[in-house]
């Protein structure tokens, strides 16, 4: 079967899809499976094939298929086709609750380098990170994955994205108000405070200014009281962006000092680099270069700070898909670093390595 014919029967079972006549459209697309040699073709019909089990909740097999899909974008050597079937292969491991796998796949999504469908996929790849996320009760990762897919559905006019979005964001408070039951009836108050934070973020994200600022006043008295200094930290990075969504930059600065005070005390890098990134957008907003330049410095100062780096190349662990190996006294290499090295001590700290175990 040639290109032209492959059209021609997916379109076909498209139509017989849309009438509501689902086995029907399977068996063409399976027929065209079978027999067609256009490998775009194939990938298209694949496409269909994951999209019609999802919906009937087949997800084994669209599991399959999706498996099947992944060695067609790889023979296809595309990096758009590639971020499609990636993307699908994460969604259907988030429907069988496999979510360690999704959020590696839907990272793998991201990792890949600029595509045309990057735009269009972006925010679909976030929101199946976020169900993953929520899936683990990570509920601030998932949260922050919601607000990405947020922001592509906005920044894309993409309608149904944003509903898929709101519909996982109520999924979400249901988990969070059932974790701050159970807080409340074992006095759990690091719960409490998570919780409250939870509450916080989710109405910050719905634009609901005025019911979140009550909720990180909570939050932050309770983060006080056990001496949380982490979670402080992320409560005064709330309260700044809810200060930016209210134009009220001067005050965000304030919460952003106090939030940076305490990051630095604990060494919470990750923090400091949050902070520094909402600084730099609000001092480019002002058009004030000098503190702008100081931000963006110190930003990259804390990224480098934060990467691994291996100790026998000296390149970026993590740019690349590389197997890595930790030895017995945790310092990290890329297997084949060590494997050229020779040696059976580390490069690093000469201790022995016999049984290093692999990362």
């Amino acid at each position: 079967m040639g290109q032209d014919q492959t059209k021609q029967q997916i379109a076909k079972g498209l139509q017989l899809y849309q009438s509501n006549q689902t086995e029907k459209a399977l068996q063409v697309w399976t027929k065209v499976l079978e027999k067609s040699s256009d490998l775009v073709g194939r990938f298209r019909v694949l496409g269909c094939l994951v999209t019609a089990h999802s919906e009937m909740g087949r997800y084994k097999e669209m599991l399959k298929f999706a498996v099947v899909q992944i060695d067609t974008a790889r023979e296809l050597e595309d990096a758009d086709f590639l971020l499609e079937s990636y993307l699908n292969l994460a969604r259907s491991n988030e429907k069988l609750c496999e979510f360690h796998k999704t959020i590696s796949y839907c990272k793998t999504c991201l990792g890949l380098p600029g595509t045309r469908a990057a735009t269009q996929l972006g925010g679909q790849v976030s929101l199946s990170m976020g169900n993953a996320f929520l899936g683990l009760s990570l509920f601030q990762k998932a949260l922050e994955s919601f607000e990405k897919a947020l922001r592509y559905a906005h920044n894309n006019d993409d309608t149904m994205l944003e509903c898929r979005v709101c519909c996982s964001l109520g999924s979400f408070y249901a988990q969070v108000k059932e974790s701050m039951k159970i807080a409340l009836q074992h006095g759990d108050r690091p719960l409490q405070a998570l919780c409250l934070l939870c509450f916080a973020d989710i109405h910050r994200s719905r634009g609901d200014l005025e019911t979140a600022f009550p909720r990180y006043d909570s939050a932050m008295s309770i983060m006080t009281e056990i001496g949380n200094r982490l979670g402080q930290v992320q409560v005064l990075l709330g309260v700044a962006k809810c200060w930016v969504a209210r134009k009220a930059l001067d005050k965000a600065l304030d919460a952003i000092e106090r939030a940076q005070d305490l990051a630095e005390e604990v060494g919470n890098k990750l923090g400091q680099l949050k902070l520094h990134c909402l600084s730099e957008s609000i001092y480019r907003s002002r058009g004030l270069q000098r503190e702008l330049r100081a931000h963006v410095v110190r930003f990259h100062e804390c990224v480098e700070e934060t990467e691994l780096y291996c100790g026998l190349c000296g390149e970026s662990i993590g740019e690349k898909n590389s197997r890595l190996q930790a030895l017995p006294c945790s310092h990290i290499f890329h297997l084949r670093c060590l494997q050229n090295n020779g040696t059976r001590s580390c490069p690093n700290c000469h201790r022995s390595s016999m049984k290093p175990g692999f990362v």
